[in-house]
């Protein structure tokens, strides 16, 4: 009986001092804030998967800041509504949808030649869309879903806009990658997971990914006055959790260690619009300052030999 009071105070304190620090600890959770106020003013971004989530707080900051915006989705109706909420909320009527849906290289040709035709600069273009820990499934093109969508489908679409880019210069590129890159392989011998297949490594793998095409890509753009950079935007409860009831269920349990969509966008916006970034190229951020990046991160070889890859897959040269 004796044991059971005991348990029962050291409970009672644990949650009397959870409460207590349960703001501190929802600050420090919140991460790192966007601190600059610079304007967007006749500039136009490209924003991929921005109709929820921390797509869409990113382009609902960079709206508020002046900017034509261009939501780039697959569900039109989920992005038009989000678009005029944003359009509503900021003032800003340039914010505008384009269909893309990046498990589709047709889909991603017809989107790159529109813009290209429509756009006359594109000044920022942040490769946000993603997939998260989903069934085992194959793009339009019969790569896997993961490494489809997250890499491949931001790799070509940043090729056929490159150009429109570098005429835009200065211009910034920004890839939504992930720590989970520290527990990702680029397994060459089975990139698409045919061999075996475990989503949460196949979406690991993709985040790494995105960390070697910003590495390979910041060489090929030196001196272009065009920078890539990548991202971690932390924990952050949004829909990509969809897919795995055991994800879902721990940000449920854990909702005050989980970032807000606004909280989990301040990276992708400071990497957008951050005077002190702009010429700072193939780096890593998390939580608006630079991060650490994995050693499989930061391999020049592997770097290259999945962008031959890569370029192989889609059947483009990009020397």
């Amino acid at each position: 009986m004796l044991g059971l009071f005991s348990l029962v105070g050291i409970c009672a304190i644990a949650a009397l001092l959870l409460a207590a620090f349960a703001p501190y600890i929802r600050r420090c959770a919140a991460g790192g804030v966007c601190t600059s106020n610079a304007r967007l003013n006749g500039k136009t971004v490209v924003i991929t998967g921005a109709n929820t989530g921390i797509g869409k707080e990113t382009a609902r900051d960079l709206a508020q800041r002046g900017a034509r915006v261009i939501i780039a989705c697959r569900d039109l109706t989920k992005a038009e509504a989000a678009a005029q909420e944003i359009r509503e909320d900021t003032g800003n009527k340039q914010v505008i949808v384009r269909e893309l849906d990046l498990g589709n290289t047709r889909s991603i040709y017809q989107f790159a030649e529109n813009i290209i035709k429509e756009e006359k600069v594109i000044n920022i273009l942040i490769n946000n869309a993603g997939v998260m820990m989903c069934p085992y499934m194959k793009t339009s093109d019969g790569f896997e879903m993961h490494f489809g969508v997250n890499h491949l489908g931001h790799f070509l679409l940043t090729f056929l806009l490159l150009d429109l880019i570098k005429r835009s210069a200065p211009a910034r590129i920004i890839n939504v990658s992930s720590f989970a890159h520290v527990f990702g392989r680029i397994n060459f011998q089975d990139l698409q997971s045919e061999k075996s297949y475990e989503g949460a490594l196949a979406y690991c793998q993709s985040k790494l990914a995105n960390i070697l095409f910003t590495r390979e890509l910041a060489k090929r753009l030196k001196d272009t006055k065009v920078t890539v950079n990548s991202l971690h935007p932390g924990s952050v409860k949004t829909e990509l959790t969809r897919h795995s009831w055991v994800v879902a269920l721990l940000w449920k349990i854990c909702t005050f260690l989980i970032k807000t969509p606004k909280e989990g966008a301040q990276t992708s916006i400071h990497c957008a619009v951050a005077e002190e970034l702009e010429e700072i190229s193939g780096k890593y951020f998390s939580d608006c300052h630079p991060a650490f990046v994995a050693p499989q991160g930061r391999n020049d070889e592997t770097a290259k030999n999945l962008w031959n890859v890569s370029c192989k897959l889609l059947k483009i040269q990009w020397d």
